[in-house]
């Protein structure tokens, strides 16, 4: 018996991808590597190769779950020795480029983009001094921490063995890269939408369908 292909999920009218890519390339984005796991070969078929003016690559993990860090390790032939990393179900507010830019000029290794948090969209996570994330801990935040991950990570490809090769999560990473004072830190001013919940979802598409609207103004 053969199982009908599911859809790939829509957020106000298209996939979450096309939203993100779209966001990317009004930064100036012009290459993108998607680190893509089940009905990855879906997900190729409906972007395909170019978007935006953007040119994609795809890196594929394969039967079994390799988590966040063992994507971006199995990704790593693909990628430059700097790149931003995003994860596939945040739309982020954000100016990239000038992160980017920022990053490279602090002369550290590593960035985290962070939002002051105060407990207000989830458990913050984060010590932020304004320059520097002091201390970034995802498993057992402490009440010193008032900012949290904003979804937006900047890696060179030499620090992807700084942790324990055993971790497939990116948060092992940044968390050993903060202890050691090799994470910058960029901060965000525009709350974030993500799609891993329900209520989430809702607020996402609906803020989303207000984006598409304005675009059809302008247009």
């Amino acid at each position: 018996m053969s199982e009908t292909p599911k859809p790939l999920l829509e957020v106000a009218g298209e996939p979450f991808a096309v939203h993100q890519l779209r966001l990317l390339a009004r930064s100036g984005a012009d290459r993108v590597v998607l680190c893509v796991g089940y009905l990855g070969d879906r997900i190729v078929d409906r972007i395909g190769d170019r978007q935006f003016g953007i040119s994609i690559a795809y890196s594929h993990d394969g039967p079994e779950l390799i988590g966040t860090l063992g994507a971006v390790r199995k990704a790593a032939p693909l990628l430059g020795e700097r790149f931003l990393v995003l994860y596939g179900d945040t739309y982020l507010r954000i100016d990239y480029r000038a992160c980017a830019r920022d990053w490279q000029a602090s002369g550290m290794p590593a960035m985290m983009s962070v939002l002051h948090n105060e407990g207000r969209w989830d458990t913050s996570n984060v010590e932020f001094d304004g320059h520097r994330v002091l201390r970034y801990d995802k498993h057992q935040p402490t009440s010193a921490m008032r900012w949290i991950d904003y979804g937006l990570g900047g890696l060179e490809r030499s620090v992807l063995e700084r942790t324990d090769t055993s971790s497939s999560d990116l948060a092992d990473l940044y968390h050993d890269l903060a202890a050691r004072g090799e994470l910058f830190g960029s901060a965000a001013a525009e709350r974030f939408y993500e799609i891993g919940t329900p209520g989430a979802l809702e607020e996402a598409n609906s803020f989303l369908q207000g984006v598409s609207r304005m675009e059809d103004q302008v247009g």
